[in-house]
């Protein structure tokens, strides 16, 4: 048996070792609970939001490409005449179907990854390049004038239609290659059930096209096919191919035209050489747009370009021919949906940055936390010979045990919760969030237990005096936050069109509330200096008590005020943004509709609609219009409506745009009648009267007495509004209706309307400003930031109260042995916590709208509110939200008394043996 350095023998249960976090996690287990639910919380938020932006940004590209239609997004490779007139052969051999299909699949593969290709809806052939005119009278004419085809010989007509009549068309006969001229003087095509419909064209119709010589070309339809997919590539890459188009003529009197497709045999290109319309072979590539992902942004516009004039270019020529045009408007729309992703991306960094700072804030608060209550065990250890290094690892030890299996389920419930994108951006942040927890504590304990000491003096807020590296800290980050905020007013949020924005620029918002809170620590000490002496001649011992407890709390202040100023400014900027958004979207639809809902096409058969509309549920008020779109001002084509001054006036001036003086507009009965007109009319005709002719012959001189960019009736073209008495028929019959409600019924409107009027309701037009995913997922992740902000802000006001409650406890006991009451006592926790609350709820909201009103003019929130289509109702500017400065605020004082309250009631029924035993260390 060995023995000690002190004599005594050494036993088997002296070499006992306790393990140190087994034994620490048993003895506070609702600590560890509360670190890891708060870890597993945090860590979801920041492990879903990468796969979140992820598939905004798929879903918005997908549906950018979707609304552009094959026609722009679709690759068009097509051979040039160059190409015939260079060829040692016959003509007819270029157009054989080995040699439109011999390269189809060469060229398929050519992009690879980088362009994924649709091969189901890619299609080649032949077609006419000029549309030919088909003057057969029993085709359908609008205007008299004949309709003009495209013949088109392409292949897997049968395998992308349903042969609804007749029989699919049949090449004529080849002689084979290199027999010379393939004379052709009729052809078999069949159309689609659309086209055959809106032509006139039945099973047997026969198309005859003109030729410089000889007979006509005739064409005979021998079938009717349905498009299985009509909106997929392959029939609407090329115009007019699935379904026929209105067209309309230049010239003075516009004429409107048919112009279709009549689809040939595979087989049937060289006969395309016996037509006027310049045939050519073509190939349509069709992107897959279920394999385009936005993160590949960058990869698709270069292979794009790569595809309209470099090393794939080079390639497709060396497969087909030199001779070749490529031509696409995919680059358009995919720079389209960037300068959209460029504009909504550094937004929601801002908020991304502004959360992530609180909950990093928080995290750091709650391992404060621990170590403040730990403070006389950790002193003990030093004082007993524990190293800063073995003191640190055990702590380290203890908190990655709790946040790391906490941080992994917080990112598998991530995972499972929003999707599979991102992955390594998922994990990282969640383990940057199991970092912060389990190192807040360490490092906090070594801070505060450096030198070894057992007492240590006071550390009042009133007291405590900053260091100079505190100082050169606090310019350092003034100096920061300054280039900031001015570089976010000059430049706005996007860095050079890079869709996540400058990493600075985003935490502008932090960086204001980072200095206000270095602001406030350093002048909160000076009225409460001020106030303790003449606190001492108060009668009672509540206010001079609950004054002194305020100056004696812990100076290590800045840490919670900086969570909370944080939290509260993220808060604010958050709701102000949402608000500024749904502000947007409804001027957008003002500006579209005039008021809450338009009636119009009314016709002049349509008797008693307007007194329907009155009396229909939700209507206030009503006001007529009467409208030509076609009027002619001088020789400008302009739109004119008739009002009645009165109504019309009132009904600008609620809508708080394009207001104006009744008096002004009506008409005295002179030759020259006032009008109200847009600034374009007014710059041309300036103060001179000018002639103005309607559509129905009504003709007056019109003078602008007013200048407006809007009208409710005309939106913001260039446009004329006169008094409807001024006009020869009035204002009966009105052409349209603006209604105002709140808000009109709309099924009733309807019904009142009539089966032919149209009908537009604001609400409806609200939903449809938003086009793309990207702005309402802009709008979830700010929802989400608000939410989190004030989550974390109360939570970081509890983690302040409760670092402060056994100490408030201990003194209620003692006090209440002296005679103080349990209404005193409330008053007095309640009176003690109400200087640091009132300075975190008015410093929120001044920082919150300081900072709304420093970074507004470099944040433009048009193009998160509406979409690009939208009638310009001006540029959306951030604007500070009163109820998202002053909620989150008096929530934070409202949270501060109810917390004092209840510590308050809970300490008197527990009593006051268990405070007050001896050698209890508080």
């Amino acid at each position: 048996m060995t023995e000690r350095p002190s004599g005594r023998p050494r036993t088997a249960a002296s070499r006992v070792t306790v393990p140190w976090v087994r034994t620490r996690l048993r003895t506070a287990p609702g600590a560890a609970a509360a670190l890891a639910l708060l870890v597993a919380v945090t860590a979801f938020l920041a492990a879903a939001l990468p796969p979140a932006l992820d598939r905004y940004d798929e879903e918005g590209m997908r549906r950018a490409l979707e609304a552009a239609g094959p026609t722009r997004t679709s690759v068009q490779i097509q051979v040039s005449d160059a190409d015939m007139y260079l060829s040692d052969g016959p003509w007819e051999d270029l157009f054989r179907r080995e040699q439109v299909e011999g390269p189809f699949a060469k060229l398929l593969a050519l992009p690879g990854r980088a362009l994924p290709l649709d091969e189901d809806q890619s299609s080649a052939g032949v077609r006419t390049t000029r549309a030919m005119k088909a003057p057969d009278p029993y085709l359908s004419q609008p205007d008299g004038v004949a309709p003009v085809f495209h013949l088109v010989a392409q292949g897997g007509v049968a395998e992308h239609s349903r042969l609804t009549q007749g029989r699919l068309p049949k090449a004529p006969e080849d002689p084979g290659p290199g027999a010379g001229s393939l004379e052709a003087d009729s052809l078999e095509a069949a159309v689609t059930t659309e086209t055959a419909k809106k032509l006139n064209i039945r099973v047997g119709s026969v198309v005859h096209f003109p030729r410089a010589e000889g007979d006509p070309l005739a064409v005979r339809v021998t079938g009717l096919v349905a498009p299985r997919e009509p909106d997929g590539a392959y029939w609407s890459a090329l115009p007019e191919l699935g379904r026929p188009h209105r067209m309309v003529t230049q010239g003075p009197v516009p004429s409107q035209y048919w112009a279709g497709a009549l689809l040939l045999a595979p087989d049937a290109g060289p006969a395309l050489l016996a037509t006027p319309g310049a045939p050519a072979r073509y190939w349509t590539l069709a992107p897959d747009l279920s394999a385009l992902h936005g993160r590949d942004l960058e990869a698709l516009t270069s292979a794009v370009a790569s595809l309209e004039g470099g090393p794939l270019l080079e390639r497709i020529t060396a497969t087909v021919s030199p001779n070749l045009d490529v031509s696409t408007d995919l680059d358009d729309v995919l720079g389209g949906y960037k300068g959209l992703w460029s504009a909504i991306g550094p937004l929601v960094a801002v908020a991304a940055f502004g959360t992530g700072t609180v909950a990093a804030v928080v995290l750091c608060m709650a391992g404060g936390l621990a170590a403040a209550r730990r403070r006389a065990e950790l002193t003990l250890l030093r004082a007993r010979g524990a190293s800063l290094r073995g003191l640190a690892g055990r702590l380290l030890a203890e908190t990655v045990v709790v946040a790391v299996p906490a941080a992994a389920l917080g990112l598998l419930a991530a995972r499972l919760a929003v999707g599979t994108g991102r992955p390594a951006q998922s994990a990282v942040a969640a383990g940057a969030v199991a970092l912060v927890a389990a190192l807040a504590l360490p490092l906090r304990a070594v801070a505060a237990h450096r030198a070894v000491g057992v007492h240590t003096g006071r550390e009042d807020v009133v007291r405590a005096r900053p260091s100079k590296r505190r100082l050169v800290a606090e310019v350092t980050l003034l100096a920061v936050a300054a280039g900031a905020v001015l570089t976010l007013r000059t430049r706005g949020t996007s860095a050079d069109g890079d869709p996540t924005g400058d990493e600075l620029v985003s935490l502008a918002p932090v960086l204001v509330a980072v200095i206000a809170a270095l602001v406030l620590v350093r002048l909160y000490p000076l009225p409460l200096r001020g106030l303790a002496r003449p606190a001492r001649r108060m009668r009672g011992v509540v206010g001079p008590l609950s004054l002194a407890r305020a100056g004696r709390a812990g100076g290590s202040t800045v840490l919670p005020l900086l969570a909370l100023l944080t939290a509260l400014t993220t808060a604010a900027f958050g709701g102000s943004v949402l608000t500024g958004v749904t502000d947007a979207r409804e001027r957008a639809a003002v500006f579209a509709v005039g008021a809450d809902a338009r009636v119009f096409d009314l016709t002049e058969a349509a008797k008693g609609v307007e007194e329907r509309v009155r009396r229909a549920p939700g209507v206030d008020d009503v006001t007529p219009v009467k409208v030509s779109y076609s009027a002619l001002a001088g020789n400008q084509r302009v739109s004119l409506a008739g009002v009645e001054p009165d109504a019309y006036a009132a009904l600008s001036s609620r809508l708080d745009d394009g207001a104006f003086d009744a008096d002004t507009l009506k008409a005295d009965g002179e030759d020259t009648v006032p009008a109200l007109g847009s600034p374009a009319l007014a710059e041309r005709f300036g103060d001179d009267p000018f002639p103005v002719i309607l559509e129905d012959g009504d003709s007056f001189t019109a003078r602008v007495v007013a200048v407006r960019t809007w009208t409710p009736a005309l939106g913001a073209d260039d446009f004329l509004v006169v008094d409807g008495s001024a006009l020869r028929a009035g204002l009966e019959p009105p052409t349209g209706l603006l209604v105002i409600g709140d808000p009109p019924d709309a099924a009733a409107l309807r019904k009142a309307a009539g089966d032919d009027a149209q009908v537009q309701l604001r609400t409806d037009v609200v939903a449809a400003t938003v086009e793309s995913p990207l702005q309402t997922g802009a709008e979830r992740v700010y929802a989400a930031a608000v939410a989190a902000g004030a989550a974390y802000a109360a939570l970081a006001l509890l983690l302040t109260l409760l670092r402060a409650a056994p100490e408030r406890a201990a003194l209620l006991a003692r006090l209440r042995t002296m005679g103080l009451t349990r209404a005193q006592g409330r008053r007095l926790l309640i009176l003690e916590s109400l200087p640091q609350a009132v300075l975190a709820a008015v410093g929120g909201a001044l920082t919150a709208w300081a900072a709304i009103r420093l970074l507004a003019p470099g944040i433009d929130l048009t193009t998160v509110a509406v979409s690009t289509g939208a009638p310009a109702a001006g540029r959306a500017l951030l604007r500070a939200d009163q109820l998202s400065l002053l909620v989150p605020a008096l929530a934070v004082v409202a949270l501060t008394v109810g917390v004092a309250a209840a510590q308050a009631w809970w300490s008197g029924r527990r009593g006051a043996v268990r405070e007050l035993r001896a050698g209890d260390a508080r």
